[in-house]
């Protein structure tokens, strides 16, 4: 179900159109991320794949609409929007962060609607469902908020240095981090397709064991791949990630036409 007012083309970003790929990519950003994080991808990626980016309520060109501080209000509105643009052509999701939890909601809901199944999960810098940690940080004070954003290196310095644009970003931060800090998994709810982790091996939010745990999220084959950096390696490496997008696509397509 989508929100009053809201469309698919409010929730989906589409950088280059790529209507004969024979495969789509949907993309879901970080808490405080928004659907322009995967422009890159896009680029490098298109017209072989199709990518999608979700963009959440919030920030830049739905800056005017109220963030959700709900995990499952978001899932379920991703995959109303998500549902209408469903086509014949196998769909795979990443996600990165909360990125990542979305992902896995948005794959459980599709599984369970009748749609296909997701032909493969991405995940990355995000610990497994089943690994629970007491996120705080929502209730923090400003500068507290702001100092865990810079430890994390994911967010423009001249951003956090300028207040009018601080004062726009802050409201849709913590409300992504108080809907992360609230959401609890259905461990009796398991996808059955192939899950790829992609994990930095200095992430200070997630361990390698953490990341080796969404094998029990899945009856599908769970591969994990390690990357130097940390929790923003995605960027730092971005050309590492994208190459095995890329492969892990091309093998996807190759093994749904043998």
């Amino acid at each position: 179900m989508l929100e009053t007012g809201s469309s698919s083309e409010d929730w989906i970003s589409r950088f280059h159109l790529a209507p004969d790929s024979p495969v789509r990519l949907v993309c879901l950003p970080h808490a405080g991320g928004s659907a322009s994080f995967f422009f890159p991808v896009s680029v490098a990626l298109a017209p072989a794949v199709e990518v999608l980016a979700i963009q959440y309520p919030g920030r830049q060109n739905r800056l005017d609409v109220p963030p959700i501080d709900n995990l499952s209000e978001l899932a379920d509105e991703i995959f109303g929007a998500l549902r209408l643009r469903i086509d014949d052509r196998p769909l795979a999701l990443f996600g990165h962060s909360m990125g990542a939890v979305l992902a896995y909601e948005v794959a459980l809901r599709l599984q369970r609607s009748g749609l296909p199944s997701p032909a493969r999960l991405f995940v990355s810098g995000r610990q497994a469902p089943s690994c629970y940690r007491d996120g705080r940080t929502h209730r923090a004070s400003d500068d507290e908020v702001v100092a865990s954003i810079q430890a994390l290196s994911g967010t423009s310095q001249a951003i956090l240095d300028d207040p009018e644009m601080l004062a726009m970003i802050l409201p849709a931060i913590r409300s992504d981090y108080h809907a992360v800090a609230g959401y609890r998994h259905d461990p009796g709810q398991v996808l059955d397709c192939p899950v790829t982790v992609l994990h930095g091996e200095s992430d200070p939010q997630v361990s390698i064991d953490e990341a080796r745990a969404w094998a029990e999220h899945t009856t599908g084959q769970t591969d994990v791949q390690v990357f130097p950096g940390e929790h923003f390696f995605v960027v730092d490496r971005s050309r590492e990630v994208i190459g095995l997008l890329s492969r892990e696509l091309r093998d996807l397509c190759a093994g749904l036409n043998r």
